[in-house]
């Protein structure tokens, strides 16, 4: 095999993986593709957690043909056995001669194991092949495995002049429905959505996924999607039980600081309350995130008004903006995009390394990284 030929086949792997991109909570998106005497013999992808990986479903492809054929897999294979069997096992009885993987895992069950594992069986490992492509692929993951955390991506609407409501409260709809369809594709890729009691008191959003799989407009993925947990920041418990989305498929998770006299009718209606105790009354977000990494979330999606995404934003929690820009303007007495007091002086300025920019049907989508994290604990 070429250089050429290795990184031809991982690209092919990688656009394997992302079949798995909405249904493999809390597990990564892996692909794997098999390759004997320059040819491809099978390929298979990782479909959820629970269910074979990625290189059991293209060794299964593969059949007798797996035998001195090259692996082509995105992560490091596991050497452990979970709730299914270690795959570096599997590669090594199917006679696999050499394996090539995008990158380490990151689990420091894994880290490096599986590569020795390999090798001590005689099989030729190469990693680092498109491991920049096979990170972009699992950024939760790969946080949750390093910090303990989620990755938390921050979606915003706006008008051109940057405002997200009219003085009135009134913003339905600032953008066109494509904008919207593909709010449904970050929903459907995340694990958990967060908004804070003022958006709920004040729209009653659903918070759900409502594409459908392999539809027209939908994201043509071939497993059931999972309904993202669902996340109310309320510091003083006013959540009504009656809220819109405590009646829909999935979870709710009601955090606060302290509880009040509706706690008992949310969780007679199915809903989770959890005390996060912060400082002036507020949740501490850094316990939020230690929390939900404990429930093995990867990646969070922030859908709130200006005060908590700048809250998120100001305290260095937010790892990528996604924000969909309307072409109208709507006037300087209406809503920002972030409340972030504070920010006085151009110094204090929050930077963005812009990362992605195009059209979604009339919007401009923008997404974006902050480039100063916090270092707080």
């Amino acid at each position: 095999m070429t250089a050429a030929d290795d990184y031809r086949f991982m690209a092919r792997a990688l656009k394997i993986a992302r079949r798995g991109l909405y249904t493999t909570h809390p597990n990564p998106r892996v692909g794997c593709i098999l390759v004997r005497d320059g040819e491809p013999v099978g390929e298979g992808y990782h479909r959820r957690a629970g269910e074979p990986h990625a290189e059991p479903n293209a060794l299964r492809d593969a059949g007798a043909d797996a035998r001195g054929a090259t692996a082509y897999v995105t992560l490091e294979p596991c050497c452990h056995q979970g709730r299914t069997p270690a795959c570096t096992e599997a590669l090594i009885e199917a006679g696999v001669n050499r394996v090539v993987a995008a990158m380490q895992d990151p689990n420091p069950r894994v880290a490096g194991a599986g590569f020795e594992r390999l090798r001590q069986a005689g099989v030729e490992v190469v990693h680092g092949i498109m491991a920049a492509e096979s990170e972009t692929l699992n950024p939760g993951f790969i946080r949750r495995m390093q910090t303990g955390r989620p990755y938390v991506r921050c979606k915003l609407a706006m008008s051109l002049d940057g405002r997200t409501a009219m003085a009135s409260g009134q913003s339905q709809w600032i953008t066109g429905s494509a904008a919207r369809l593909d709010v449904q594709r970050l929903r459907a890729r995340s694990d958990a959505i967060v908004t804070g009691i003022g958006t709920v008191l004040a729209d009653d959003p659903s918070m759900n996924v409502r594409i459908e799989v392999g539809s027209g407009g939908g994201i043509g993925y071939d497993d059931a999607l999972l309904q993202p947990l669902r996340v109310v920041l309320d510091s003083r418990l006013r959540m009504p039980a009656s809220a819109k989305m405590v009646g829909l498929a999935g979870d709710t998770l009601v955090c606060c600081v302290t509880a009040g006299p509706n706690q008992s009718l949310l969780e007679a209606a199915g809903v989770e309350v959890r005390q996060l105790t912060g400082n002036s009354g507020r949740i501490d977000l850094g316990k939020l995130l230690d929390e939900l990494g404990r429930r093995q979330i990867n990646e969070v999606l922030i859908e709130s008004g200006p005060t908590l995404a700048g809250e998120f934003l100001g305290a260095g929690w937010v790892d990528e903006l996604v924000i969909y820009a309307a072409p109208h303007v709507m006037g300087d007495e209406a809503r920002g995009l972030f409340r972030l007091p504070g920010l006085e002086r151009m110094q204090d300025r929050i930077g963005l390394e812009i990362n992605d920019l195009r059209m979604v049907g009339d919007d401009i989508r923008i997404t974006a990284r902050p480039l100063v994290r916090s270092t707080a604990a």
